[in-house]
């Protein structure tokens, strides 16, 4: 039997997941699980990264114990665009920045100064997002940052959380494509572009492929654990990237959905997909395993739902998502139209009212209470997956056979059920956690347990259920669908 340990960071949750795979079927046990809690200081947000650092620590003894001294490697994966800035002695100079923090308003159109929209596309394939690395960065050279100044390596998440277990410093593939700052199809940085707009390209790391080993575990870390020099493994380290490694994709025109707080809708490509239409359309061509393309369109997920528990929770009001889910279920569908990619919903606060405002906004029947609240946000987000397969299918000329929902999201049936309906196709939902197997599988094609990403698809499948979801009632959520195209074109 080997044993891996996966640590799947989120935005919200941390979790260590020991992987165990027997040649033909693969366990997972959530050995340690942990809040990521952003804080706010001096009107700034940020991560609380020396405590997501100590909480891998934790999940690490744990996991040594738990396998007597018997973890065969490690791998890391978070969310895409942040960073740490080490100094020349390799300290790091602070927290790094959360990617909804305000200091990038405006940013794109300060780039756009200096340069164009379809330069920028042209060289990178990558959706414009005000988060995005390369306009977290240029808000620093605007600000004449001196941490900036200071920096001699730039680490993205998953990177630097590795170099604190190895001491060593590189950036994985598939986390550095979401920063906006990689040639697409080439997989190197994209230095006329970033000289352009005075960012400093002597911060930025080696790029390494999915799948190579970064390091063995420091001896001070191996002291300070009690544990021996473990490889660790440059995993698929965008969690997206690991999450479809896992998706149980039948045919190679097939969609997938990665659900979570964000949801990314795509398929596989060979390679990037840059034109005018995935220009105007706004979709993105990340990179996966193998240096593959993600061709995707970056959705606001299950944000909206999670803070409007949020918003009730702070009043006061104790209510499950099950219960949640309960409620919607029983309000009257189709009352008002949200598009949940709206500004009005991408920072946080108090969700509950920006969905009210939104419908007075747009001239629609504000809803009365939680259930019609809840409905609206989750047929918002179903039709929005309706938007974007259409958008995948005008880009591809190729229609989508089937969509695949996989991580925590599809855990949500009423969700799987309104997008089924909404897509006139099956839906299928599993594996739940995805991303924590995408991880392992990185880690076992590395140990060569698993020969490729096929065969461990196969893995996948053998190991793990799901559950499909068939088309009803599809005449009233195609005129909903109408209705919330002509709400969303008047609100544009």
């Amino acid at each position: 039997m080997r044993h891996v340990l996966a640590f799947d960071y989120g935005a919200s949750s941390g979790r260590a997941i020991l992987g165990s795979f027997d040649g033909n079927r693969l366990q997972l046990s959530e050995i340690h699980r942990f809040s990521n809690d952003p804080v706010m200081a001096a009107d700034s947000l940020y991560w609380d990264i020396l405590r997501l650092y100590h909480e891998m620590k934790q999940g690490l003894l744990k996991g040594n114990q738990q396998t007597k001294g018997n973890i065969s490697s490690l791998g890391i994966d978070t969310w895409g665009v942040d960073f740490g800035l080490l100094d020349k002695d390799d300290c790091l100079l602070r927290n790094p920045s959360h990617y909804r923090d305000t200091r990038t308003e405006g940013i794109i159109d300060e780039a756009l100064k200096v340069t164009s929209r379809e330069r920028i596309y042209k060289d990178t394939g990558i959706a414009f997002q005000k988060f995005n690395t390369l306009y977290q960065l240029l808000s620093m050279v605007k600000s004449k940052s001196t941490f900036l100044e200071k920096a001699e390596t730039l680490l993205f998440i998953p990177d630097l959380l590795a170099f604190f277990l190895t001491g060593n410093k590189a950036c994985e593939f598939t986390i550095a494509s979401t920063s906006q700052m990689l040639l697409a199809g080439r997989g190197t940085w994209a230095y006329d572009l970033l000289n352009e707009l005075d960012i400093p390209v002597e911060i930025l790391p080696e790029i390494i492929d999915t799948c190579s080993c970064t390091g063995t575990l420091q001896k001070s870390v191996q002291d300070e654990l009690g544990v021996k020099g473990i490889p660790v493994i440059a995993v698929a380290s965008h969690d997206t990237g690991s999450a479809v490694i896992s998706a149980p994709l039948e045919h190679s025109d097939d969609a997938y959905i990665s659900s979570g707080t964000w949801s990314l809708l795509g398929t596989e490509c060979e390679k990037p997909v840059i034109n005018d239409t995935t220009l105007k359309l706004n979709y993105t061509n990340e990179g996966g395993i193998n240096r593959s393309v993600r061709l995707l369109k970056n959705i606001m997920g299950l944000w909206v739902y999670q803070e409007c528990r949020r918003a009730w929770k702070k009043e006061g009001i104790q209510v499950s998502y099950d219960e949640m889910d309960a409620l919607a279920q029983a309000a009257a569908p189709f009352q008002a139209f949200i598009n949940v990619d709206d500004e009005t919903f991408y920072s946080p606060g108090n969700m509950p009212q920006k969905v009210i405002d939104y419908c007075n906004k747009t001239g629609q029947k504000v809803p009365s209470d939680m259930g019609s609240i809840i409905r609206l946000v989750m047929e918002g987000l179903a039709l929005k997956y309706r938007s974007a397969v259409e958008g995948l299918e005008a880009i591809t000329g190729r229609k989508v056979p089937a969509l695949h929902i996989v991580g925590g999201g599809c855990k949500n049936t009423m969700l799987s059920r309104f997008t089924a309906n909404l897509l006139k196709r099956p839906v299928t939902a599993g594996p739940i956690e995805a991303t924590a197997i995408g991880n392992v599988m990185s880690q076992l094609i590395a140990l060569k347990e698993v020969e490729d990403l096929q065969q461990a698809r196969e893995v996948v499948k053998r190991s793990f259920p799901t559950e499909e979801y068939l088309p009803e009632n599809v005449a009233q959520w195609d005129e909903a669908y109408s209705r919330y195209c002509a709400i969303v074109d008047s609100s544009c």
